[in-house]
């Protein structure tokens, strides 16, 4: 394991080549307000995060990631176009995984700018490429917005279509949602009995546990919309099929999700704008002919993310986790930013596991 002193010198020398590339050093406090967090992440993120509260100050959360208090801190006082870099500690508890360390340090790079963004997403991608020069290293990527396109085109209705929202970064969850909607899974039976009583109610109670009845009377009418509504289509569905079986190198990745395009046309637009990232990449150097792309990466650890995604692996460590990720989070910018909104991009990179690796091929 490599020691403290080696992290933080190469996390400072990393983030000197960030400032050269643009980047403006900012230090987020190491205490964060959990109020914003768990309106972002939900209550999952409490299991996972070290919490404390005072008087004056509220539930605070020791900081998870540097991302939300970046954004917070640009859509508040921030120039445009802008560029930040950082470095420091994030606690993320690892109850699951004694080995992991639960302080660990990060260094980052994020940028927010209106102009170009198939331009910024190479930018960033490109940087952490060279940042990760020399270490034996897999890159992914992927693109959420994709995903994102094809179910808020479907042709359903839009309860189900928030439903699957809501799910797109749970795999499992969104696959049953998918398949019941399709019709493609039974309706439970005790779904059929409420909906086929003349009175699914039937009582007088205001509340049933922490549910009103009016709150219950709604849920209801939405089983009701929902038994009446038809199932999405064949064809949709194995459009949406083929789209999260995509994975090839960037080129043909995009050949393939064109002929998709022909079943789910509402992802025509994202197409395009992958298309730009791409010659944005081959402008700055990237072999984009052997970098992978994978249509369903990233759902399942990058739920702020809603378009480009990527990640540096160790195929040789299986047991580390990544050692860079990063992507597009344009919808975030929206929700921290009262109103207002600017196209985001960043990432983070660990030090810790770069000299590990280092250290084992020594």
């Amino acid at each position: 394991m490599a020691k403290r002193s080696d992290i933080q010198a190469r996390a400072a020398m990393m983030r000197v080549r960030f400032e050269a590339a643009g980047g403006q050093v900012v230090d987020p406090p190491l205490l964060q307000p959990a109020g914003t967090l768990l309106d972002l992440y939900g209550e999952d993120i409490r299991a996972r995060a070290y919490v404390t509260s005072d008087a004056l100050r509220g539930e605070q959360m020791m900081r998870p990631d540097f991302t939300v208090p970046v954004v917070q801190m640009h859509m508040r006082d921030g120039a445009e176009p802008a560029r930040y870099t950082y470095s420091g500690e994030v606690f993320r508890r690892q109850e699951h995984d004694p080995d992991r360390s639960n302080e660990y340090v990060q260094v980052g790079y994020e940028v927010f700018d209106r102009d170009d963004s198939a331009a910024a997403d190479a930018e960033v991608f490109s940087l952490f490429a060279l940042q990760l020069r020399g270490l034996s290293l897999r890159a992914a990527t992927g693109d959420i917005g994709i995903l994102i396109a094809a179910v808020q085109g479907l042709k359903t209705t839009e309860r189900r279509k928030a439903a699957l929202m809501r799910h797109l970064w749970r795999p499992r969850r969104f696959r049953a949602l998918l398949d019941r909607f399709a019709g493609r899974s039974p309706v439970p039976a005790s779904r059929e009995a409420l909906l086929a009583s003349e009175d699914p109610m039937g009582f007088d109670a205001p509340m049933i546990g922490k549910r009103k009845a009016a709150e219950i009377e709604a849920r209801i009418e939405a089983l009701r919309e929902d038994a009446a509504a038809g199932p999405i289509s064949d064809t949709e569905m194995v459009g949406l099929d083929s789209l999260l079986a995509v994975r090839e190198t960037m080129p043909f990745a995009l050949e393939q999700l064109r002929d998709v395009a022909v079943d789910l046309p509402q992802i025509s637009p994202a197409l395009d704008r992958l298309e730009a990232r791409i010659a944005a990449l081959a402008a700055r150097g990237v072999n984009v002919h052997d970098l992978d792309f994978e249509a369903a990466y990233g759902r399942t650890s990058m739920e702020y993310y809603d378009g480009f995604v990527f990640g540096f692996y160790a195929e040789r460590r299986p047991d580390l986790p990544p050692i860079a990720t990063g992507g597009r989070y344009d919808a975030l910018t929206r929700q921290l930013g009262n109103g207002a909104e600017i196209p985001a991009v960043g990432g983070v990179l660990r030090p810790d596991l770069m000299l590990e690796i280092e250290e084992a091929t020594q």
